[in-house]
């Protein structure tokens, strides 16, 4: 059983910006996919695509790695899966704790997909009396009041916090008091954490709201170009309406003026010749 944090990987002397860490996720998982299927080699461009990014910026990003691929054949996948995942610490194993069993936090405990990303749960913690030792996932849910002790005794540096939002401050205060240096919250507040700490936030209800906006923006251009087409043809009914009125006019004018050209001609239709004074 771990008893220190002798896992953290050495930091290296290049920087990567954020920005890049937060896509390089996005490009493990594509490759992922293709080793998968045994595809040996891939293009920026196919890759780019599969990850929602355009080549250039993977390109850049695959820069920061020392990673610039083969003209005409591409990039090597296993070699870009083996880059990755050294970089973002996932050759080794991570042990994690998952706090607040409730829904949300059983959901968490029952994802498949943290062993195969190098994440280990180590234990599932809770503060309801009434949850200790029920199993969820296969493991015996434990009490908030062992929540140091299971940190130190599995050398867990990271967290995740699925309680409700008035508990998430004060488990937070705990985790880092314990030791842990990264979060992942999921709790609906904003934690308040010392430097040295990597918090990052999920918030479902933000994404839905966010999602919400562009339901909204685009139903109103929608409106507005159904509004802008329908002055467009009433301006157009407008123009014919005007053109048939002209021409109404038009017919109605016609018999005067046959009446003032028959009244200047003779008995017999001729035109009268003007006579000399």
């Amino acid at each position: 059983m771990a008893t220190g944090r002798t896992h953290r990987p050495a930091t290296r002397s290049r920087g990567i910006p954020e920005a890049t860490v937060a896509r390089l996720p996005l490009y493990l998982r594509a490759l992922t996919a293709l080793s998968e299927r045994s595809v040996p080699t891939v293009s920026s461009e196919e890759l780019a695509t599969a990850a929602g990014v355009n080549s250039a910026k993977l390109r850049k990003d695959f820069s920061y790695l020392g990673s610039y691929g083969t003209r005409g054949v591409g990039y090597d996948v296993e070699y870009l899966v083996y880059q990755i995942s050294r970089e973002l610490g996932l050759t080794q194993d991570w042990p994690v704790v998952i706090v607040g069993i409730g829904n949300l936090g059983a959901a968490l405990a029952n994802y498949g997909g943290f062993a195969s990303r190098g994440f280990r749960v180590a234990a599932l913690i809770d503060a309801d009396p009434a949850m200790a030792g029920k199993p969820v996932a296969g493991m015996p849910v434990q009490h908030a009041d062992e929540l140091e002790k299971i940190i130190t005794d599995n050398g867990v540096s990271i967290g995740v916090i699925a309680t409700p939002a008035g508990a998430a401050q004060q488990v937070c205060e705990r985790l880092v008091a314990a030791g842990v240096t990264s979060i992942l919250n999921f709790a609906p507040t904003v934690l308040s954490v010392p430097d040295g700490v990597d918090v990052r936030k999920v918030d479902l209800s933000i994404e839905l709201q966010i999602l919400a906006f562009h339901e909204q923006r685009k139903a109103g251009e929608g409106a507005a170009a159904e509004a802008a087409l329908a002055a467009e043809r009433g301006s157009a009914v407008h123009v014919a309406d005007a053109v048939e009125a002209d021409a109404a006019d038009a017919d109605v004018d016609a018999p005067e003026a046959d009446s003032a050209a028959a009244s200047r001609k003779g008995p017999d239709g001729d035109v009268p010749a003007v006579m000399p004074a």
